[in-house]
C-alpha cells in the first residue's frame, strides 16, 4: 500500500483518519506476535474481539474470537486511549502467539471489523501528524531499528529523545534573533548604518556561524553512523582485490583464483569498524577486454566508483611497483571521489624504493598493514569512535544544514560587503526555512512520502 499524504494539524486535535492495523513484530515464527491497531474504531474492535475494553495501559488476559465466536488465540490485550499513545490516537495491541498463521488470522479479523492495512511507516506518520514526534524524531525510530552497531543505536536513541531537534531549534532561535536585529535596522532606515555596524549584531552573527558549523559537523558524524561509508575496492585483475575484501570481512566472501577476471559483478559486504558501518564493494578488474560479460562487470565497477565515498585502488606491489596502473586507469577513476593507493602483496619481495607515495602497504594474504588501513578509513571519513553526544542523522539532514550554512555565510557577506540589510534578512529567512525541513515544521507531501515509505509496515 502506498503512503497516503495527510496534513499536520496545529490545533492539538490531529488529522481525522481511518483505523489501521499491522503486525508490529517481524514475519516468521516466534514466541510472541503483536498486532497493532490505531484509530477511532480501536475500542469497538476490542469489544468485538474479546467482549470488553481493557483498562487504560493495563494488560488484560483475553481470548480473541473470530466472527462466529470461535477462538483464534489467547493472549494479552493492551489499550492506550488518545491522546496518551504512540500515535496520539486510540491504540489497541494484541499480544498473541508468534506464528504467521495466528497473526494473519488476527489481522484478518480486525480488517473485518472495519480497519484497513497500514502503509509502511504509517503509525510513525500519525505520531508526527499528531505532534507526538517531530520529523527528525520519527526518522530516528527507523534508524534505531536499522542500527548496525551499539554506537549507532545509542545515537539514534538520543535523536529519538529530541537532542538533535533541540540543537536544530537552538540554531533556528539564534537565526531568528539575528533576523530581528537586522529587520530592526530596516524598519529605521535613517539609523541603518549604525544598526548594521553594531557590535551586538556582529556577536550574534558569529554565534550563528559557530552553531551552524558545529551542528553540521555533528550531523556529518551522525550520518556516518546511520548510512555508513561506501568504499569501492578497485584495480587491475589479480591485484588482490577479492583477497583484501575477504580479509576485511573476516571470511571468504569472494572467490579467489589465479585466473584473471574471476570477479564479474559487484560483490557487497558490510563490516563494522569500531562502530562505523562500512559497505565494501569488490569490483571486476579494470582492463581492456573483448569478453562481453567482463566488460559489463567493468561498467558496473566504474558506476560503483562514481557513487563511492572512497576508492581503494589496489596495486600489485610485485608486478607493478611504480603503480603504472594508476596512470593507465586514470580515465576510469572518478575525479570527485578520494582515491587511496594501496600496495598489496608486501609479504613478497618487491622494489619498495620504486613505489609511489603517499600510499598504504598491506598484505591481504597475511593481514600485515590492515590496522593502518582500518584507521585510514575511519580517519578519512572523520569518524571518532564513541564520540560524546553523537546524534543520528541522515543525508537529507546534512544537505539541509549545508544549505542553511550557505545562506548564513551569504548573509554575512551581505553585511560585510554591502551593508544590505534587506538582502541579509532574506538570506536568514531562507536559512530558517531550510532548517524547518529537518524537523518537519516546513514539509511537503513528497518529502513525507519518501521518509515514511522506507519504514517497517508495523512502525
Amino acid at each position: 500500500m502506498e503512503y497516503q499524504p495527510a496534513h499536520r494539524r496545529t490545533d492539538g486535535q490531529g488529522p481525522q483518519l481511518d483505523t489501521i492495523v499491522a503486525a508490529a513484530t517481524p514475519p516468521g515464527r516466534g514466541g510472541v506476535g503483536i498486532v497493532r491497531v490505531s484509530g477511532s474504531l480501536a475500542p469497538r474492535i476490542a469489544r468485538a474481539l474479546f467482549g470488553t475494553l481493557p483498562p487504560a495501559r493495563r494488560a488484560l488476559l483475553a481470548r480473541f474470537d473470530d466472527a462466529l465466536g470461535q477462538p483464534i488465540d489467547t493472549g494479552l490485550a493492551l489499550y492506550f486511549p488518545a491522546p496518551r499513545s504512540f500515535t496520539g490516537e486510540d491504540v489497541l495491541e494484541l499480544h498473541g502467539h508468534g506464528g504467521p498463521v495466528v497473526v494473519g488470522m488476527l489481522i484478518e479479523r480486525v480488517l473485518e471489523l472495519g480497519a484497513r492495512r497500514a502503509a509502511p511507516g504509517e503509525f510513525s506518520q500519525r505520531a508526527y501528524l499528531n505532534d507526538k514526534l517531530d520529523l527528525a524524531q520519527a526518522e530516528a525510530i527507523a534508524d534505531l531499528i536499522d542500527a548496525s552497531s551499539a554506537a549507532a543505536a545509542h545515537a539514534a536513541v538520543r535523536s529519538l529523545q529530541g537532542e538533535f531537534s533541540a540543537r536544530v531549534h537552538e540554531l533556528v532561535e539564534a537565526v531568528t534573533l539575528l533576523r530581528m536585529h537586522v529587520e530592526a535596522a530596516i524598519d529605521f532606515p535613517e539609523e541603518e548604518i549604525d544598526f548594521l555596524a553594531d557590535a551586538a549584531l556582529q556577536a550574534r552573527l558569529r554565534e550563528v556561524q559557530g552553531l551552524s558549523a558545529e551542528l553540521l559537523r555533528a550531523a556529518g558524524h551522525g550520518r556516518l553512523l546511520t548510512e555508513g561509508l561506501n568504499v569501492v575496492i578497485a584495480g587491475a585483475p589479480n591485484a588482490g582485490k577479492s583477497t583484501l575484501l575477504n580479509r576485511l570481512a573476516g571470511y571468504d566472501a569472494a572467490i579467489v583464483t589465479e585466473q584473471p577476471g574471476t570477479t564479474r559483478d559487484v560483490l557487497r559486504e558490510r563490516i563494522d569498524l569500531d562502530g562505523l558501518p562500512v559497505q565494501l564493494l569488490d569490483t571486476a578488474g579494470l582492463r581492456a577486454t573483448q569478453d562481453a560479460i567482463e566488460r559489463e562487470g567493468i561498467r558496473r565497477a566504474t558506476a560503483a566508483m562514481r557513487q563511492a565515498d572512497q576508492v581503494l585502488l589496489i596495486i600489485d606491489a610485485v608486478a607493478d611497483p611504480t603503480a603504472r596502473a594508476r596512470i593507465e586507469l586514470a580515465g576510469q577513476l572518478p575525479a570527485d571521489v578520494p582515491v587511496t593507493l594501496v600496495y598489496n602483496k608486501i609479504d613478497l619481495p618487491w622494489a619498495r624504493e620504486l613505489a609511489q607515495s603517499p600510499r598504504l602497504e598491506v598484505s591481504a594474504a597475511t593481514g600485515a598493514g590492515f590496522d593502518a588501513l582500518r584507521e585510514h578509513l575511519k580517519r578519512s571519513a572523520g569518524f571518532v569512535a564513541d564520540a560524546p553526544g553523537t546524534l543520528t542523522a541522515r543525508a537529507r539532514h546534512v544537505t539541509a544544514l549545508r544549505q542553511a550554512q550557505a545562506h548564513i555565510e551569504a548573509a554575512a557577506a551581505r553585511l560585510v560587503e554591502q551593508r544590505a540589510g534587506e538582502l541579509m534578512a532574506e538570506e536568514l529567512r531562507a536559512a530558517q526555512r531550510v532548517l524547518g525541513e529537518i524537523t518537519g515544521e516546513v514539509s511537503s507531501d513528497e518529502l513525507l512520502g519518501r521518509i515514511f515509505s522506507s519504514f517497517c509496515i508495523g512502525k
